[in-house]
């Protein structure tokens, strides 16, 4: 399965220069429920509400969302290999929550310092 971070969805949705292949969408893609709420932040941030809501909507329509439990939340709260910002500790202990149920995860990411934390925690990276 492929985790999505903000930084590849909102490539995505605003067609920026670097974007997630096809290929992206044929797998089971999963995110933590944050993204909805980031996805939501950074398209009213650039004021694109009308012109892209539904674009957000699809989006987010095709992802399957990990509810921020307890236990990730109190993942979040442990260091990890290497120093994260607080958003990133969220994905990241969404992340080993899955695995720890034995999941397959690869994280599709366009952020270098998610992707290193990932890296170090020993998680596959999607090649975009």
């Amino acid at each position: 399965m492929i985790y999505l971070d903000s930084s590849t969805a909102l490539a995505h949705l605003f067609g920026e220069t670097r974007l997630p292949t096809s290929a992206v969408w044929r797998e089971r893609v999963v995110s933590s429920r944050l993204l909805e709420y980031e996805l939501w932040n950074r398209t009213h941030a650039r004021g694109y509400p009308q012109s892209h809501g539904d674009m957000v909507e699809a989006l987010l329509s095709r992802v399957s969302l990990i509810e921020l439990s307890p236990s990730v939340l109190a993942r979040a709260l442990k260091p990890f290999p290497v120093s994260v910002r607080t958003l990133d500790a969220l994905h990241l202990a969404t992340i080993e929550f899955l695995r720890a149920r034995r999941d397959d995860v690869e994280l599709a990411s366009y952020d270098d310092r998610l992707v290193e934390a990932a890296r170090a925690l020993g998680v596959a990276i999607y090649p975009l």
